[in-house]
């Protein structure tokens, strides 16, 4: 069945790529006001391509936020059911500036789709949807497995929406895995495997000192400052070397499995070129004791997103500001939990926080890390499908990132989630200039139909 689903794809080739330029021509920023009938506009284009793949039971959910979209094709008595999810929402582009090509009109160069969203993560959910058009062209209509569609408009400002209706969707969602295509390709050409993600709790923290924005010169020295406020607090949140000084915060750290340090040391990797071409400093930071991998896939760590308060204009206008606000992140590890992360951040906060100012923190979102069983049966059809497609062993490794969605298929459903990713490391997922291998588009949608084709076929 996969030489037909692959002549199909290779006939079908320029469609399925104006229909993805299509969609990433839509500005579906999920965190701007402004851009929400775009959001609503990228929700019926989802739909619409779905119906036409196929699927039936099309439907466009109305949110508090953003639109939901579902659809599903049951026909495959005593066959598993695979829940396929992704998110046609995207950040925003800025700065505008750096992109060598509008944002939100692709542009095809040196063999990749230079467009916001087209790694993250419409042209990888675009996949599923093409995926299993192929298979029912090469069934003569029908499916060799029972799939369900849920994509979200709000992934990239927490998932609300969709964090509920799993919750209150049981029997609707009912499946026996899910399937995730928002990860990456370890390295070019090695299929990949994600099982572990890290957690994500998301922060405001808010300063405020005088009753209002003073003059500098008449009241500095004596008024306190929130932005230095800020500061003050948030340089005690780490050492030099970065280990985080949070107490308790490393209280339910569990380590890597030795078998699993002693894996990573077979992946292709190199220190010097990740620091070069991925990070693009001078120097690597963190915990120095710690490996690379352990650093960006096995520890917590503290990060600071931006800080906001007085005049950032063109000009001088010397001003001490009445309030200021950083945005933080802790990203956690199987077996933190984060209400106990919240609670030891919020006390700390309380305990540093400078004379003269008070603190306010606002949790954005909170969601625990995941570990996947990479010896579910779905894991192994799904690591046997990727080699065969790419000619290579299949590698098991984890990511710094959080997928919420993936905790929520494994507390409300019971079920696991195969993270099958076709990105690249160099992508630059939320950055200007994002990109995807238009032929990684191709071949993961051969691979992610060759999956759910074994997948059907192994579990008769």
């Amino acid at each position: 069945m996969t030489n037909s689903v692959e002549e199909y794809v290779r006939q079908n080739e320029p469609r399925f790529l104006n229909e993805l330029l299509e969609l990433l021509r839509i500005p579906s920023v999920s965190t701007l006001p402004e851009h929400k009938q775009d959001v609503a506009r990228a929700a019926q284009f989802v739909g619409d391509s779905l119906r036409k793949a196929g699927m039936e039971n099309v439907e466009i959910i109305t949110t508090q936020k953003h639109p939901l979209v579902y659809a599903d094709w049951l026909h495959a008595p005593g066959k598993p059911t695979v829940l396929c999810y992704g998110h046609y929402d995207v950040q925003p582009p800025d700065p505008l500036e750096l992109w060598e090509s509008p944002p939100f009109e692709p542009s095809l160069r040196n063999g990749n789709i230079y467009a916001r969203g087209a790694c993250d993560d419409k042209g990888q959910m675009y996949m599923h949807v093409k995926a299993a058009e192929a298979l029912r062209a090469a069934y003569g209509g029908k499916l060799p497995i029972n799939l369900k569609f849920l994509i979200e408009g709000e992934e990239e400002v927490g998932g609300e929406s969709i964090s509920k209706y799993v919750q209150e969707q049981g029997a609707k969602l009912k499946a026996d895995v899910a399937l995730v295509s928002d990860t990456e390709l370890f390295a070019d050409g090695v299929p990949t495997l994600c099982v572990g993600l890290r957690g994500l709790i998301y922060l405001e923290i808010e300063a405020t000192g005088p009753a209002r924005d003073l003059h500098s010169g008449m009241y500095g020295g004596a008024a306190p400052n929130p932005v230095y406020g800020l500061i003050e607090l948030l340089s005690k949140a780490k050492d030099a070397e970065g280990h985080i000084r949070i107490p308790d915060i490393y209280e339910d750290v569990v380590p890597p499995d030795p078998a699993e340090i002693e894996s990573w040391k077979w992946l292709p990797f190199s220190e010097d070129e990740f620091l070069k071409h991925e990070v693009g400093s001078s120097a690597l930071t963190g915990e120095p004791e710690q490996s690379v991998f352990a650093r960006i896939w096995a520890r917590p760590t503290f990060e600071v997103h931006g800080i906001a308060g007085g005049f950032t204009g063109t000009g001088a206008k010397t001003v001490i500001p009445a309030k200021a606000t950083a945005k933080v992140s802790l990203r956690l590890v199987p077996k933190q939990h984060p209400e106990r992360v919240l609670s030891a951040v919020k006390q700390w906060v309380k305990d540093n926080t400078p004379k003269g100012i008070q603190t306010e923190v606002r949790v954005l979102s909170a969601g625990p890390a995941i570990s996947v069983n990479p010896n579910h049966p779905a894991i192994e059809v799904a690591a046997k499908a990727f080699s065969e497609m790419l000619g290579k062993p299949t590698v098991f490794i984890r990511s710094g990132g959080s997928i919420p969605i993936v905790g929520e298929f494994a507390t409300h459903l019971g079920i696991p989630t195969v993270l099958m990713g076709f990105g690249l490391p160099d992508d630059g997922l939320h950055s200007p200039n994002e990109k995807y291998r238009i032929s990684n588009y191709y071949t993961g949608i051969m691979t992610i139909a060759h999956f759910l084709d074994e997948y059907g076929r192994n579990s008769v």
